[in-house]
C-alpha cells in the first residue's frame, strides 16, 4: 500500500494557518495571558498562611470543621516546603482553564442536548480531542502561541472539554420527559423551559462535569510545564529531568493537596447549588445525631464575612509590608528591574552557565526568569520572542538541526567555551572495548543498549542517525531516549556494581573526573570535529539591550572555571544552583566585575 503522507499535511495546514492567522493567535494570547495574569495577582497578594485561612474558610462553610482544619494543614505544608508560589501558578492555570471550558463547553452541551444532529456530529470530535494523547496537543501550541503558559492553557482546555459537554447534554437528556411536556403544556416557552426546569434538575450531572473539568486540567499541569508554564508542572519536569527524588515528591504532594482540595469543595459546590442536594443535605442533617461539632457548617453570611475579613488582613499586609529583596543600586543598577527571560536544557554547563548569567545579571539589578525547557521548546520559544537567550548551543555540529531551522530568527553571540568533543564512553573495566569499532558483537554484554540522554538533544540525533549505520551497530544496540540526570544516575549504578555500560558523553563533563572512563575511539571521524558552546538570543535582543549584549559576546571561561563551577553545583545540591553560584563567585573575586563590567 503506498505511503499515506498525513503527516505532512498536517505540516502544511500548520504553516498555512500561522501564516494567515497569526493575528488571531496572538490576540488570542494576549486575552489568555492577561486573564492568567490577573487572576494570579489576586491569588499571589495576600499572604500564604492568610490564604489559606481563607480556603479553610470555605472548606468549613462546604463541608464542615475538619474539612476546613485539613485544608489549612494541607495549604500550611505546602507553605512550608516552599512551593506557595508554584501551586498559586498552578491554581491560576486550572482555573482560566476551566473558566474558558465551560464557556465553551455548557452551550455546547445544551445544544447538543436539544439536536440529535448536533450530537451526532459533536461525539466523534470529542472522541478524538479526548483519546489523542495530551502532549501531542504541546506541538502545535507551542507553534502558534510560543511557549509559556498559554500553549499549556490551550492544550488543557482541548484536551478537558469532552467530559463538560458530555455530562451537560446528559444532564439535560435525563430530566424526566413528563416534566418537559407538563411545562409546555402550561404555554412555558423553550427557553423557560430549559432554564427553569431542565438546567436545575441537570445541575447535579452538569457539576460533575465541572469537577472533572477541573481534575483533567490538574492532570494537565505536568505537561503544560515541559512547555514552560511553570508552576508545579515546572517542578515536576525539573524533577524528572534532574532525577530529583524530593522535589518530585514535594511537587507532586502539593498537586494531591490542591487537587483533593479542588475536588472536594467542587463536590460539595454541586449539593449546596442544586435543590435536590439541597434537599438531600437538610435529611442528613435531620437525622443527624451526637456531637456534632466536625460535622457543624456555619450559615453563608458568616462564611462570607469570615472571608473579607480576612482578605482585608491579608490585603493590608501586602499592602504595607516591606521586601527584602536585595537590589543592584548607584551604577551597578544597569538593568532598573528590566525582565530578562533565560531558557536552558538539563545539561550541566548550560545549567552552570545559565544561573552563572541569572546572578550576574541580578547583581546588574535585572529581573531574571530561568526555566528549564526540552530543546525544540527552546529554540521555538527563542525565535518567538518568549525567551531572551539560552547559553548552551553547540555549533556548529550537534545543534546544527535547529540552527538551519530558525538561525534568520536568531542572533548568535559567539562561542564562549570551546573546543567540546561527543563520544560514547564506557567505565575502564570494560576491557577490549576502546573504540566504536569494538562495540560490535558484543552488544549481548551491554543488554543490547545504549543509555542515552534527552531524543531532542542534537547528540542523539547523531548516534542513532550517523554513528549505529557506519559502525554496523544499528541492528544490535537500541539507544534507550531518557534524560542527562537519568543516564548518569544509571551509570553511577552501574559503575558501583561494574557492571558493563556504555553512554553518549561530551566533553568538558564532571563524569570524568568522578568515574574512571574510557571514550571511545571514533577512527571514520563520524562525531564530527569539536563544537564551540555558543550563547543564542532572540533577533533583536543585542540591540534592545546593548550592554548585555556586548557582555555575552565578550564573555569567556575556560576549562578550570567550567568544571570547577559544575563541581560546585554537584556538591551543593540539587535545587541550590544560584546558591553554589554565589559560593564560587566568593572563590573567584573579580570575575563577575570582569564579564559584567559597568562604568563607576
Amino acid at each position: 500500500m503506498p505511503r499515506l503522507h498525513l503527516g505532512d499535511w498536517v505540516d502544511s495546514a500548520v504553516d498555512f494557518l500561522q501564516r494567515h492567522l497569526s493575528w488571531l493567535f496572538d490576540a488570542i494570547t494576549q486575552v489568555v495571558n492577561g486573564m492568567y495574569d490577573g487572576i494570579n495577582a489576586v491569588l499571589d497578594a495576600p499572604q500564604p498562611l492568610l490564604f489559606a485561612g481563607i480556603l479553610a474558610v470555605v472548606a468549613w462553610w462546604l463541608r464542615g470543621l475538619s474539612a476546613g482544619v485539613l485544608t489549612f494543614a494541607g495549604f500550611a505544608l505546602i507553605d512550608s516546603i516552599q512551593l506557595w508560589d508554584d501551586t498559586m501558578s498552578t491554581l491560576s492555570l486550572v482555573l482560566v482553564a476551566a473558566i474558558v471550558t465551560l464557556v465553551v463547553a455548557v452551550p455546547l452541551g445544551i445544544w447538543a442536548a436539544r439536536s440529535k444532529t448536533v450530537s451526532a456530529v459533536l461525539r466523534p470530535v470529542l472522541d478524538f480531542m479526548q483519546t489523542m494523547p495530551a502532549m501531542v496537543y504541546l506541538i502545535p501550541g507551542i507553534i502558534f502561541f510560543g511557549v509559556g503558559v498559554v500553549p499549556g492553557i490551550i492544550a488543557t482546555i482541548v484536551f478537558s472539554l469532552p467530559p463538560g459537554v458530555r455530562m451537560t447534554e446528559l444532564g439535560i437528556r435525563q430530566v424526566d420527559g413528563e416534566l418537559v411536556e407538563a411545562a409546555e403544556a402550561f404555554g412555558t416557552t423553550p427557553r423557560n423551559t430549559l432554564v427553569r426546569v431542565q438546567l436545575p434538575l441537570a445541575l447535579p450531572t452538569i457539576m460533575a462535569g465541572i469537577n472533572q473539568v477541573i481534575m483533567l486540567s490538574l492532570s494537565m499541569v505536568v505537561i503544560a510545564g515541559m512547555a514552560g508554564g511553570g508552576g508545579l508542572g515546572g517542578a515536576v519536569y525539573r524533577a524528572i529531568g534532574n532525577v530529583d527524588i524530593g522535589l518530585g515528591f514535594e511537587a507532586g504532594i502539593s498537586i494531591v493537596v490542591l487537587a483533593m482540595y479542588l475536588d472536594r469543595m467542587t463536590g460539595a459546590l454541586s449539593r449546596q447549588v442544586s435543590p435536590l442536594g439541597r434537599r438531600a443535605l437538610a435529611k442528613a442533617k435531620a437525622a443527624t445525631g451526637g456531637l456534632r461539632i466536625w460535622n457543624y457548617r456555619p450559615q453563608p453570611a458568616v462564611a462570607v464575612v469570615g472571608v473579607v475579613v480576612l482578605a482585608l488582613v491579608a490585603g493590608g499586609m501586602n499592602m504595607f509590608g516591606s521586601s527584602d529583596e536585595a537590589t543592584a543600586s548607584g551604577a551597578k543598577d544597569v538593568g532598573k528591574g528590566k525582565k530578562i527571560s533565560l531558557g536552558y536544557i538539563p545539561w550541566d554547563e548550560g545549567v552552570a552557565s545559565t544561573f552563572l548569567w541569572k546572578e550576574l545579571l541580578e547583581r546588574r539589578g535585572f529581573t531574571v526568569d530561568a526555566r528549564q525547557y526540552e530543546a525544540g521548546a527552546l529554540y521555538t520559544g527563542m525565535a518567538g520572542g518568549q525567551i531572551d537567550f539560552e547559553t548552551d548551543s553547540w555549533l556548529p555540529t550537534t545543534h546544527a538541526q535547529y540552527w538551519a531551522k530558525y538561525k534568520d530568527k536568531l542572533e548568535d553571540m559567539g562561542s564562549w567555551y570551546g573546543p567540546t568533543s561527543l563520544e560514547l564512553s564506557v567505565p575502564s573495566y570494560v576491557k577490549d572495548v576502546n573504540s566504536l569499532e569494538d562495540l560490535k558483537g558484543k552488544g549481548a554484554e551491554f543488554q543490547n543498549r545504549i543509555v542515552g540522554i534527552e531524543p531532542s538533544a542534537g547528540e542523539t540525533g547523531i548516534l542513532k542517525d550517523k554513528i549505529l549505520k557506519e559502525y554496523g551497530l544499528d541492528g544490535e544496540y537500541k539507544v534507550v531516549d531518557g534524560s542527562t540526570p537519568g543516564m548518569l544516575a544509571e551509570l553511577k549504578r552501574a559503575y558501583a556494581k561494574k557492571e558493563p555500560i556504555v553512554v553518549p558523553l561530551w566533553s568538558p563533563h564532571w563524569a570524568y573526573n568522578t568515574y574512571d572512563l574510557k571514550k571511545l575511539k571514533d577512527p571514520k571521524g563520524v562525531w564530527g570535529k569539536g563544537d564551540g558552546v555558543h550563547t543564542l538570543a532572540r533577533k533583536g535582543f543585542a540591540s534592545d539591550n546593548a550592554e548585555v549584549g556586548n557582555w555575552l559576546k565578550n564573555f569567556k571561561m575556560d576549562e578550570k572555571q567550567l568544571t570547577s563551577l559544575e563541581a560546585k553545583i554537584q556538591s551543593t545540591g540539587k535545587g541550590k544552583e544560584q546558591d553554589a553560584v554565589r559560593a564560587w563567585l566568593k572563590e573567584n573575586p573579580g570575575l563577575a566585575d570582569k564579564w559584567t563590567p559597568v562604568s563607576s
